[in-house]
């Protein structure tokens, strides 16, 4: 009987891709992405760093790859008893945009202050600052994707009349989620959901009295 060497291949690189995931995961969070080394991922996740190199050129495109792998399987997670596990990401369109933007920015607030996203994220960050390569990647795979769904929304309230037409969305998008990138890296004070609505009620109705 033949044996059925390919799918046997394809799980043992399945679970190898999940153990380096894993791996670079926990160690960013346990001793920094400076001191993370692909030796210490490869260690951790029970394979040879030729098996890493194989599939990354440096610990930053692994712990991007498992950053971007944490937020499907949260994604997934969240929609597990739901059609929406295979779908994009969406703001919601209630109608309401206050409501809506309110409630896609206290998400955004509640990822930024779980342990879990926030010492890969920072990692990315600053890696990013330094590596234009990994930067370039760190913006177009994980920050202007989620960027363009405010872009979304924000066209759909234009085309209901509930933004004026010659606003830009894509600068507009920028006076709430710029705040909360500053406050979360700089720790300038704490984020929290009123601070969220804060932020949206003062971009969408000014801070002059009426």
């Amino acid at each position: 009987m033949a044996q059925k060497t390919a799918p046997d291949s394809t799980r043992r690189s399945e679970r190898s891709r999940r153990a380096i995931y894993d791996a670079a995961l926990a160690l960013v969070g346990e001793v920094g992405f400076s001191k993370m080394t692909i030796e210490a991922i490869a260690s951790r996740a029970g394979v040879g760093k030729q098996t890493v190199y194989r599939w990354w050129p440096s610990k930053g495109d692994v712990l991007l790859d498992a950053f971007l792998d944490l937020g499907g399987q949260a994604h997934a997670e969240a929609n597990k008893d739901g059609e929406g596990a295979d779908t994009p990401y969406e703001i919601p369109d209630t109608g309401d945009l206050e409501a809506d933007l309110k409630f896609v920015l206290r998400a955004t607030v509640d990822e930024l202050v779980n342990p879990k996203y926030d010492a890969p994220y920072r990692a990315l960050a600053a890696e990013g600052m330094l590596n234009p390569q990994l930067g370039a990647e760190f913006v177009e795979r994980l920050l202007e994707p989620a960027l363009q769904l405010y872009v979304k929304r924000l066209r759909a309230a234009q085309e209901a009349g509930q933004v004026a037409p010659d606003v830009d969305p894509r600068i507009a998008l920028e006076l709430w989620t710029g705040p909360v990138a500053q406050r979360w890296l700089q720790r300038t004070g704490p984020l929290t959901h009123e601070y969220a609505d804060r932020l949206v009620e003062y971009a969408l109705h000014g801070i002059t009295p009426r």
